[in-house]
């Protein structure tokens, strides 16, 4: 079941790399089904808390008419920030699954990891789903865009 909800979450990643976002996907679990599924569209929105983990999180509360999801779970390819890992505690989340890590901002291991402090809730956390294939759309996505940036450097 792990394996079949990331690959969801890789489908919203896919969509975010069709709109040169940086490809980060999130689904939300309730007993066995996808009750929210969101991808990073900071460019797009020009917001900078348009995370795909937020994201689901405002469409799972509106469709449970709750802010507690204290019988859901997240899965994300790539780990949450420090913004998102505070979203995650608040929203009472059961657990997370992360595709793979991010050394350079995340917050739920790499560079800090929120969710063992002593806050008011615990989320379980399991890393390492389907990686390989999380790390894949990240390195493509990049590998484009500097051939892009690159590109539009001659240019001028």
């Amino acid at each position: 079941m792990k394996e079949k909800f990331m690959k969801e979450a890789l489908k919203e990643a896919r969509k975010a790399f069709e709109k040169e976002e940086v490809p980060v996907g999130a689904v939300i679990v309730k007993d066995n089904k996808i009750i929210a599924r969101a991808h990073n569209v900071k460019e797009t929105k020009h917001d900078a808390t348009s995370h795909a983990e937020i994201l689901a999180i405002q469409k799972a509360c509106k469709k449970l008419g709750a802010w507690r999801l204290t019988d859901c779970d997240m899965y994300v390819t790539l780990e949450p920030c420090s913004m998102c890992a505070g979203a995650l505690i608040n929203s009472r989340l059961r657990k997370l699954y992360i595709g793979t890590q991010d050394e350079k901002t995340g917050a739920c291991g790499s560079v800090l990891n929120l969710l063992e402090y002593k806050f008011n809730h615990k989320i379980e956390i399991e890393k390492y789903i389907l990686k390989d294939e999380c790390e894949r759309i990240l390195k493509d996505f990049f590998k484009q865009l500097r051939k892009r940036n690159k590109l539009n450097s001659r240019k001028k």
